[in-house]
């Protein structure tokens, strides 16, 4: 009884050329997708192939991540629960004249 021995050889690395690169660059930064679907359209391997592209190549600046800051009430959490109870009853109030 012979035993075959069945080697897989996990593809680890890709090389695209330029213009492939500069192509999925241009349709992200043109908003047509998002890295992430560039990523699974093209099947890009690497998680961040297409972001270091971006760095690279890219015109927009991908050095750092936006973060997005929530505006500033000036009101507590206190006071707008007391002006969203005022508002609540107002409304039921409204319905029950109606």
């Amino acid at each position: 009884m012979k035993h075959s021995i069945i080697t897989v050889n996990k593809r680890t690395q890709r090389d695209y050329n330029l213009g492939f690169k500069l192509s999925v660059v241009h349709q992200v930064e043109k908003g047509e997708m998002t890295y992430k679907q560039a990523q699974k359209s093209y099947g890009i391997q690497g998680r961040s192939t297409v972001l270091v592209w971006l760095r690279k190549h890219g015109t927009l600046d991908w050095s750092k991540p936006l973060r997005h800051q929530m505006p500033k009430s000036k009101e507590t959490p206190a006071q707008k629960i007391k002006r969203l109870e005022r508002e609540l009853s107002d409304e039921k109030l409204r319905n029950k004249i109606l």
